[in-house]
């Protein structure tokens, strides 16, 4: 049995496909999901599972590069956006990189989730807690 924090099957695999700039959307329940990218539901009922369980455990597996986040967090869901970025520098941290941190509107962001590799959706139920993952190298 896999010993490692990231116990989920699809999002374990998921991991060891992705490469240098592949992008991972981590989803609120309502985010649209285009077709073309793999769509990996995690949402079981509203806040479960949250958004920064799911985003802590694919931090134990995967390098960043950067995140895009829609700009509408910053001021309607502006507690999350504090608890995100404090992650964010603590993975950072952890993986002895920085972790860029870019915005655009959410209609740009919805735009952007098509040419990800894969969307996970979880059972966030707080507006705009969206993340996309860009995928670095730890070399």
């Amino acid at each position: 049995m896999k010993k490692t924090t990231l116990l989920n099957s699809h999002l374990s695999a998921l991991v060891a496909r992705v490469g240098h700039t592949d992008e991972i959307v981590l989803a609120d329940a309502g985010l649209p999901i285009p077709p073309g990218p793999e769509r990996i539901d995690l949402a079981v009922s509203p806040g479960l599972p949250g958004l920064q369980p799911i985003l802590t455990a694919m931090l134990s597996e995967l390098q960043l590069e950067s995140v895009v986040l829609a700009e509408e967090i910053k001021t309607v869901s502006p507690d999350l956006h504090r608890q995100l970025l404090a992650q964010l520098a603590e993975a950072a941290d952890a993986q002895g990189r920085e972790i860029a941190v870019s915005y655009i509107s959410h209609a740009a962001f919805k735009q952007q989730n098509t040419g990800a590799r894969a969307v996970v959706r979880t059972g966030e139920c707080t507006p705009y807690a969206n993340i996309i993952l860009r995928c670095g190298v730890p070399f």
